[in-house]
């Protein structure tokens, strides 16, 4: 899906704008067909809840900044969707991964997509896949530009863990809901960490997060 806003757009900007969202997103399906075949997960089922997704686009442009350690470019989360691919346009570092309860930096490399997994991935594989928490920072001489490429499923379709990946010897860890309402729960809070993914497993919640 292409948002309307595209076509505000001059007819150059948008018409390559547009290619790059059709080639991507056909990027996207490849990476979640091979991950529905490592998880042994029925392809029919990946198939019905990405093939008619919703696809968006943010284009990032982060000015230098004087005092960097005073601002942030994007606080710590977890992407509500299944897939970011993210672009880097050019060589400043400024995107870093909590590995270990540790914030390591991402290098930009030329020509190369950076391939996110998001909340909703972890949630699909019951929690096999991990979403990536991350932030941004800011330069204090170069700007930063990036395209972040979100990929999320079919609205009118349920949120919950593939029923291949679930059974007596390997219970739900997420709850199942609709998909319209994981995302009304996520818009309505602040971006915190994985707080929103944790809200959506058994136990730990209910009805719509506030």
């Amino acid at each position: 899906m292409i948002s309307f806003l595209i076509f505000d757009l001059h007819t150059e900007c948008r018409e390559v704008l547009e290619l790059y969202a059709m080639e991507v997103k056909k990027l996207a399906m490849t990476i979640l067909g091979q991950m529905a075949k490592a998880l042994k997960m029925d392809n029919e089922e990946m198939t019905e809840l990405f093939t008619v997704g919703v696809q968006s686009m943010r284009i990032n442009y982060y000015p230098p900044c004087p005092e960097p350690d005073m601002a942030m470019g994007f606080t710590p989360h977890s992407d509500a969707v299944a897939l970011t691919i993210l672009y880097q346009l050019n060589d400043t570092e400024g995107l870093q991964i909590r590995k270990e309860g540790k914030w390591v930096s991402v290098r930009p490399l030329q020509n190369a997509f950076v391939v996110n997994v998001g909340d909703i991935m972890e949630i699909v594989s019951n929690g096999v896949y991990k979403s990536i928490e991350h932030r941004a920072t800011v330069n204090s001489t170069k700007e930063r530009l990036s395209i972040a490429t979100f990929y999320s499923s079919n609205l009118e379709s349920e949120l919950g863990p593939a029923r291949r990946l679930v059974g007596l010897d390997n219970p739900a860890i997420f709850r199942q809901i609709p998909f319209e309402e994981y995302f009304k729960g996520f818009f309505a809070r602040k971006l915190d960490g994985k707080s929103y993914l944790h809200f959506m497993k058994i136990g730990t919640g209910e009805g719509i997060a506030s």
